[in-house]
């Protein structure tokens, strides 16, 4: 074998892409050479033929791999028979069996020189005999360190140890043409199936009823399904951020592509409902996810999106939602509508002031004492404003935990915090076009204080853990039983809040300031729990209608209406009767104005104390509480004899 030859085989084979083109190109070159007879080449493959009349089957005992004869050429001494076939008796040949089955396991060629003698390593003596084969040389086919095969060469010349150099250099560059050509189509059969599985992808994305779209990893359009494309309509091709521009709401457009930002620089992730424009210009409320698709390493090398349409489930979701929690808090606070009865010059003022307030939109803040009514107010100049057909929402920010209070009034998204399962809707944008009831507004944390002055001044808020502003059309009215002026001087209540709020005050006067008004309220109050428990009253005893106009009632309507309640219950007769051990306070009806004004006094200046921790100066003492000097204070509780040292180890 000449060594030019073979390098110009090597070099035409390398050019070859097709492993068939390959092997058939090292076999046939080698049997043009003079003196060659056969050229075979076998590679290493699973034994797919073995209780399939394999010849080798006995001679092959763990079945699992041999060498396989994928190229044959050569001729005859006679001319007459062309070895090219791959079938026969060596078509498979085990590994560690044979000349061939050693070469491709060991790695180590095999060469004999003269086969005129005979040789233990020829299988066939009399075919050698009739086709004068002289010599034999086989060289395993190696590359990247692995035996792909075995190449195979008879000879009827005698192989020189050169010769047998020369074509170890040969099968070595043989290996590394045969290795490319079936990576090259590993990989065509790789993107075949690729694109064929994508066509059929594409095909199925078509028929999905919802918006699909595939982006690159720096956010170019990969593909868009045909829902999609239908519900847009022609639009000029942009890319992705641009194109949000032409098809989101305005007020969504911010929220959302901040949002896939932030998405895509943490390769998290993103869900959020906003509303795009049809082809006809109406918009819809879809939810927006985009997920992204990783490689072996975690890298986000695709996004995946949908575009749900939820409009339809989404306005009636927001309606039964509304309207479940009006509806709720309409049937808890019915029973108590008619608190608000009586024709007493004090009640009747405050009445004349909500008429006024009513039909304008102005902040209101409503003070008085606990169980006063002071949400019945709210309620009635609701009724009587042009927000009445749409919803009132109340909110007793003194019942509802610190820690939850922003997520209540504001709503939350999901995952904002533990627990936040879902997006939920805060009051403000339950009550949207309506009127919100901020009861106890003294109590607001200092941050929910600073987002409830940006509703009032700015019209807008944000969800917890949201990411852009959400627009409130909200009436605030707000209650309180605290002395706020006196907070704002303690520094926990923001003055500028404070003003905000205090646009149209109105004070409810406590029932001990409405003694005309307690013999109408008792009348209904019988008549209403009398009915209730089926009894019978026709007539009131004078003794226990005395008691009951001549108490102080610090409970206020509220007490009343429970003392009413039980006596109704405990009644025997058809005459109403209370029980005088009832009324909280018992001398009510003998003591002195001024002592009434004392008692009240210490109450409200010991449980100042009780709230610092006895301490009386400094921003967060009891004096900045109730709105007084520290020196004033510590002469009332000496002039009271209070002893402020009880409320230090409180």
């Amino acid at each position: 074998m000449e060594a030019g030859f073979l390098l110009s085989l090597a070099a035409e084979v390398a050019g070859e892409h097709r492993a068939g083109d390959v092997l058939q190109g090292i076999v046939r070159g080698l049997t043009a050479q003079p003196g060659a007879a056969l050229a075979r080449i076998w590679l290493v493959a699973p034994g797919d033929l073995c209780n399939q009349g394999c010849p080798m089957r006995a001679q092959c005992p763990d079945q699992s791999e041999c060498l396989h004869l994928v190229a044959s050429a050569g001729i005859s001494k006679d001319g007459k028979e062309n070895w090219s076939s791959t079938q026969g008796d060596f078509r498979r040949v085990p590994r560690r069996h044979l000349k061939v089955g050693v070469v491709g396991t060991t790695g180590e060629s095999i060469l004999l020189q003269d086969l005129t003698q005979g040789n233990p390593w020829i299988a066939r003596p009399e075919w050698v005999k009739r086709e004068a084969i002289r010599s034999f040389v086989g060289h395993p086919l190696v590359s990247r360190g692995k035996i792909l095969g075995v190449l195979g060469i008879f000879s009827r010349e005698r192989f020189s140890e050169q010769d047998t150099v020369w074509l170890r250099m040969f099968a070595d560059q043989a290996a590394v043409a045969i290795s490319n050509a079936q990576a090259f189509e590993a990989l065509e059969h790789a993107q075949a199936a690729q694109e064929q599985h994508a066509q059929e992808l594409r095909q199925v994305i078509d028929l999905a009823p919802l918006h699909m779209f595939i982006w690159e990893a720096d956010a170019n359009v990969y593909y868009g399904n045909r829902t999609a494309h239908e519900y847009f309509g022609p639009l000029p091709p942009r890319p992705p951020m641009e194109f949000l521009d032409l098809v989101t709401h305005p007020e969504d457009l911010e929220p959302l592509k901040n949002g896939i930002k932030a998405a895509m620089a943490l390769g998290e992730a993103f869900e959020m409902e906003t509303r795009m424009r049809r082809h006809d210009g109406e918009y819809r409320w879809f939810l927006y996810q985009l997920n992204p698709l990783r490689d072996e390493q975690g890298r986000a090398i695709r996004w995946c999106g949908t575009r749900i349409d939820i409009d339809d489930q989404k306005r009636a979701r927001d309606q039964t939602q509304r309207e479940n929690l009006v509806l709720r808090e309409e049937v808890d606070t019915a029973s108590m509508f008619e608190e608000i009865l009586g024709t007493s010059p004090a009640l009747q003022a405050v009445l004349t002031r909500v008429s006024k307030v009513a039909p304008s939109d102005s902040t209101v803040l409503v003070t008085g004492e606990t169980g006063t009514g002071k949400e019945l107010i709210a309620r009635a100049i609701h009724r009587r404003s042009p927000r009445a057909s749409r919803a009132f929402v109340s909110v007793n920010c003194a019942a509802t935990p610190r820690d939850l209070i922003a997520s209540e009034l504001f709503g939350h998204e999901k995952g904002a915090f533990t627990g936040a399962l879902q997006r939920r809707l805060g009051r403000f944008e339950l009550a949207e076009g309506g009127t919100i009831f901020l009861d106890e507004i003294g109590e607001l944390t200092a941050e929910t204080q600073v987002a409830l002055l940006r509703v009032l001044q700015e019209r807008e808020f944000d969800r917890v853990g949201g990411s852009g502003p959400i627009r409130a059309d909200v009436r605030v009215i707000a209650a309180t039983h605290r002395d706020l002026l006196a907070a704002v001087a303690a520094g926990t209540f923001r003055s500028d809040l404070f003003y905000r709020i205090n646009v149209f005050p109105v004070e409810v006067p406590p029932l001990r300031q409405r003694k005309e008004d307690i013999l109408l309220l008792v009348e209904y109050f019988i008549n209403r729990y009398a009915s209730k428990a089926g009894k019978k009253i026709a007539s009131m005893d004078k003794k226990s209608l005395a008691h009951l106009q001549s108490y102080s009632w610090p409970g206020n309507i509220r007490e009343l209406q429970n003392v009413i309640e039980r006596s109704v219950i405990l009644c025997d007769s058809d005459q109403f009767t209370i029980d005088e051990s009832w009324l909280s306070v018992k001398h009510s009806l003998t003591r002195p104005l001024h002592e009434d004004l004392v008692a009240q006094e210490i109450e409200r200046i010991e449980a100042a104390l009780a709230e610092t921790r006895g301490r009386v100066s400094g921003p967060s003492g009891a004096a900045a509480k109730l709105g007084l000097p520290p020196s004033t204070l510590d002469s009332k509780i000496k002039s009271l004899r209070i002893d402020k040292r009880q409320f230090q180890t409180r």
